[in-house]
Protein backbone atom coordinates (compact mmCIF):
# COMPACT_ATOMS: atom_id res chain seq x y z
CA UNK A 1 0.00 0.00 0.00
CA UNK A 2 1.43 3.30 -0.42
CA UNK A 3 1.83 5.58 2.52
CA UNK A 4 -0.54 8.04 0.95
CA UNK A 5 -3.26 5.81 0.88
CA UNK A 6 -2.68 4.87 4.61
CA UNK A 7 -2.92 8.75 5.51
CA UNK A 8 -5.76 9.58 3.77
CA UNK A 9 -7.29 6.22 5.89
CA UNK A 10 -6.75 7.70 8.59
CA UNK A 11 -7.94 11.23 8.26
CA UNK A 12 -11.18 9.95 7.00
CA UNK A 13 -11.20 7.59 10.25
CA UNK A 14 -10.40 10.55 12.47
CA UNK A 15 -13.37 12.91 10.59
CA UNK A 16 -15.76 10.08 11.40
CA UNK A 17 -14.51 9.36 14.80
CA UNK A 18 -14.95 13.54 15.34
CA UNK A 19 -17.46 14.23 13.61
CA UNK A 20 -20.24 11.36 14.12
CA UNK A 21 -21.12 12.18 17.91
CA UNK A 22 -22.08 15.89 16.61
CA UNK A 23 -24.28 14.72 14.06
CA UNK A 24 -26.46 12.37 16.81
CA UNK A 25 -26.44 15.74 18.91
CA UNK A 26 -27.37 17.65 16.44
CA UNK A 27 -29.83 15.13 14.91
CA UNK A 28 -31.03 14.80 18.66
CA UNK A 29 -31.54 18.88 19.11
CA UNK A 30 -32.52 19.80 15.95
CA UNK A 31 -36.40 21.09 14.97
CA UNK A 32 -38.83 18.97 13.90
CA UNK A 33 -40.45 20.00 10.16
CA UNK A 34 -43.91 20.52 9.27
CA UNK A 35 -46.20 19.62 7.00
CA UNK A 36 -45.50 23.49 5.29
CA UNK A 37 -41.93 22.95 5.52
CA UNK A 38 -42.01 19.46 3.36
CA UNK A 39 -44.36 20.84 0.75
CA UNK A 40 -41.92 23.73 0.07
CA UNK A 41 -39.49 20.72 -0.36
CA UNK A 42 -41.85 18.59 -2.35
CA UNK A 43 -43.09 21.21 -4.92
CA UNK A 44 -39.87 22.86 -6.29
CA UNK A 45 -38.22 19.36 -6.77
CA UNK A 46 -41.41 18.25 -8.47
CA UNK A 47 -41.44 21.00 -10.84
CA UNK A 48 -37.63 20.42 -11.79
CA UNK A 49 -38.00 16.93 -12.20
CA UNK A 50 -41.09 17.81 -14.65
CA UNK A 51 -38.90 20.40 -16.25
CA UNK A 52 -36.16 17.96 -17.01
CA UNK A 53 -38.59 15.24 -18.55
CA UNK A 54 -39.55 18.05 -20.99
CA UNK A 55 -35.88 18.62 -21.86
CA UNK A 56 -35.59 15.20 -22.13
CA UNK A 57 -38.81 14.80 -24.45
CA UNK A 58 -37.06 17.84 -26.67
CA UNK A 59 -34.21 15.48 -27.45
Amino acid sequence: MDWMQIVSALALGLFVVFLFPTAINMMKNSPKGSAADWQSVIVPMVIIILFIMFLIQLV
